[in-house]
């Protein structure tokens, strides 16, 4: 690897962060938003609505739709804490919905932790 080469890791961890995160965060809220009773149901709803943001900065540009209302505020988002705030804070309101007595289908959680954990081993091996 040369000096202007970037890490594979690295590589491998920008995707998942642009092009994975917020769209499998997204799927899930939503079957929790379909399958959920209760409060269940409202966290899903707020989690969906913010991938739905976070999925609209990012295609924004492509789409030539950087001057639509909220783009900047959103990209700031997106872009704050080397681009872990957003994706975490999302998925700490995904998981409130852990210990609430109305949401069904649990195998939802675990899809979650197994994703934010190995989201999390991807950002940490990125620095080393």
């Amino acid at each position: 690897m040369t000096f202007f080469e970037p890490s594979p890791i690295l590589v491998a961890f920008i995707f998942v962060q642009r092009f994975v995160f917020f769209e499998v965060l997204g799927l899930l809220a939503l079957l929790r938003l379909i399958a959920g009773r209760g409060m269940a149901r409202a966290v899903a709803l707020i989690t969906l609505l913010i991938c739905g943001a976070a999925i609209f900065a990012t295609y924004a540009p492509a789409l030539n739709l950087q001057s639509a209302p909220g783009y900047g505020d959103i990209a700031r988002w997106m872009a704050m804490g080397g681009g872990l705030t957003l994706p975490l804070f999302t998925s700490a309101i995904f998981a409130i919905s852990f210990g609430l007595p109305a949401r069904r289908w649990r195998w939802i959680d675990f899809v979650h932790l197994v994703g934010l954990l190995a989201f999390l081993g991807l950002w940490l091996a990125t620095r080393f």
